[in-house]
């Protein structure tokens, strides 16, 4: 069941993805309603299960590798299991997601430097049943409202 949020709902969970130790007081200020009331919707948020809960957020410039990046995979269906035992061993994929439109998988990679970043590139686009990969180097973010 999909939460019924208005946009008071919608500006405190920003403000608190952005910093969930953001005083309540500094969110009533910037969402413009009273401390008790950010406090009350605070506290329905959670009881709906809509914040299921706070958590640690490393700074990852101190301890991330230096290249990141999204990379698209087309593959042949029958060899998309096997494929997927296989990038799950790989220390460097972050996260893979089943995705739609012209391609059918997206992963994240961290890796240390950009040769070890082409030569992962270069054994994945070697697996059986991988027609081909698309490769974007993350350069910043911009916004980072994940929780870690």
């Amino acid at each position: 069941m999909k939460p019924n949020l208005d946009d008071i709902d919608n500006k405190i969970l920003a403000l608190l993805m952005d910093n969930a130790r953001l005083p309540v007081t500094t969110i009533a200020k910037q969402v413009g309603i009273a401390r008790t009331t950010v406090i009350a919707r605070i506290s329905a948020l959670e009881k709906q299960g809509v914040i299921a809960g706070y958590g640690l957020k490393l700074n990852q410039t101190m301890f991330q590798p230096a290249v990141r990046a999204y990379v698209g995979l087309s593959v042949e269906a029958r060899f998309a299991p096997n494929l997927m035992k296989y990038l799950q061993q790989l220390p460097e994929v972050e996260t893979l997601c089943a995705v739609s439109g012209a391609i059918d998988y997206m992963l994240t990679l961290r890796c240390g430097t950009t040769e070890v970043l082409d030569r992962l590139l270069d054994q994945i686009g070697a697996l059986d049943g991988v027609r081909q990969t698309s490769t974007s180097i993350i350069l910043s973010k911009r916004i980072d409202r994940s929780a870690l």
